[in-house]
């Protein structure tokens, strides 16, 4: 029986894309899920041209209610992926599915991570700190930001007249690279 996953999201997707480009038609895990905190998130329409359901939920239906948790356990969901998701995960979900939660960073944890270090934040931290290098990091989650155990790290160089753009496209490549790979890796040991 294929494993399921469940994949969290608040902005465009880009990551939620590869994921469900790898797994589509794959014989061992199925993408069964696809939830945000943001109706407006573009992810929404990647989860619909992939036909895959999706949910949309507010901070009191998160922190406040079972039902996220209720629905998850519903759909008998094995894993899931944070792939842009911006609040933290809150203990009963994390108690509910224990080792089971997995995001991506846009960093080299342990540095730069924390609240409110996400997207372009992160990418302008490394520049103004002339950093030769940055990357990626996929790790657990736990109840605090970006520290969770480090899964996987990939590193690419920061050069002299790069820009947060440019670095943005080095770690999404990256991202996009590695990320769907983890996952399958992590859902073999599952």
């Amino acid at each position: 029986m294929k494993k399921r996953i469940a994949i969290f999201a608040s902005g465009s997707g880009s990551n939620t894309q590869k994921i469900l480009e790898y797994f589509k038609d794959h014989e061992l895990a199925e993408i069964s899920i696809i939830l945000s905190n943001n109706p407006d998130a573009y992810v929404l329409q990647r989860a619909d041209n992939f036909e895959t359901p999706s949910h949309v939920f507010d901070r009191n239906e998160f922190y406040k209610t079972d039902s996220i948790v209720q629905l998850l356990k519903n759909l008998e969901i094995d894993l899931i992926v944070l792939a842009g998701f911006l609040w933290l995960v809150p203990q009963n979900l994390l108690n509910a599915f224990p080792d089971r939660v997995i995001n991506i960073h846009p960093a080299l944890l342990p540095h730069y991570g924390g609240k409110g270090m996400y997207g372009d934040h992160v990418h302008r931290a490394v520049l103004d700190a002339k950093e030769s290098e940055s990357g990626i990091t996929i790790h657990y989650a736990n109840d605090k930001f970006d520290e969770g155990k480090i899964i996987y790290q990939a590193k690419y160089k920061i050069d002299p007249d790069d820009t947060i753009e440019s670095i943005k496209f080095k770690g999404q490549q990256l991202e996009h690279q590695h990320f769907p790979r983890i996952i399958e890796s992590i859902v073999k040991e599952l």
